[in-house]
């Protein structure tokens, strides 16, 4: 998830002349602090572990619970585009339960601007455009937001290295990550990236009070083409309410062949 659906911490590449590109301004890498300097360093390195991919798909169960236990389930499909110069193009199919099936968001990703985000409704048969204002909102009712569901940019965050630490008998580097966008849900994110394969395995998103509001934790990461990690389980638990959201992938699936009239605003009502 470069979406969420398709998460590796997708970051940008360096830049030359000892500059680096952070969120819509060129940097110069002295005018940053030692752990601002570190923490960049690392989300870059993190990117370059899984450029290249062209596309994938899978297919996910979604299984949300409330806070008493009770769960609801759906099922879903995905795909995606990598793109050379900005974010990735990602589309979502619902399959199942009836009241969902049909049911598309596409989502284009960009670097310095905001993204172009659209939900393709068959009970009224029309397209709904996702407002930039809407972005931490919840989508299709789970714990993940809208923008959750987009490629995590570099351009996006101002990063800063907080310390290692062990997880689950793993050695992490612990991020901080501050959105640029005033509009986001989060005052900041902190990040766990495994020091062997630069992986993340958990977030914590804070509110705009700066409360803890979500853990995302992610495992069973598997390798593909010998090069691409992808976590099959991705569990997201609400602090604050109680209820979380959890997604199981199973098929990745690189090298389809898509191509870009495949991830069209058209394309979202023939969505099969």
């Amino acid at each position: 998830m470069k979406t969420l659906l398709n998460y590796k911490l997708t970051l940008s590449t360096l830049v030359s002349a000892g500059a680096l590109l952070l969120a819509s301004q060129t940097v110069i890498a002295t005018d940053l602090s030692e752990a601002e300097q570190k923490g960049l360093e690392i989300a870059i390195e993190a990117d370059k572990r899984d450029l290249g991919f062209a596309d994938n798909s899978t297919k996910m169960t979604m299984v949300l619970r409330n806070k008493y236990g009770e769960e609801s389930i759906r099922r879903m499909r995905s795909k995606t585009l990598e793109q050379d110069n900005d974010g990735d193009k990602a589309l979502i199919i619902f399959d199942n339960p009836r009241d969902v099936k049909g049911t598309a968001f596409l989502s284009f990703t960009h670097k310095t601007s905001s993204d172009d985000q659209w939900l393709y409704l068959p009970a009224l048969k029309r397209v709904k455009r996702i407002s930039s204002s809407n972005k931490s909102g919840p989508f299709m009712g789970s714990e993940f937001a809208f923008e959750d569901i987009s490629s995590q940019e570099v351009e996006k965050y101002t990063y800063k290295f907080l310390r290692n630490e062990s997880l689950d008998g793993r050695d992490h580097f612990v991020l901080e990550r501050d959105p640029v966008d005033p509009k986001s849900g989060y005052s900041v994110q902190h990040v766990w990236i495994d020091t062997q394969e630069y992986r993340a395995f958990k977030i914590d998103f804070y509110d705009r009070k700066s409360d803890l509001l979500k853990t995302l934790t992610l495992s069973n990461y598997n390798q593909y083409e010998n090069k691409f990690w992808r976590a099959d389980n991705w569990l997201m638990i609400n602090h604050q309410t109680g209820k979380s959201t959890e997604l199981n992938y199973q098929g990745w699936k690189f090298s389809n062949g898509f191509r870009e009239k495949d991830f069209t605003k058209n394309s979202l009502a023939r969505a099969r």
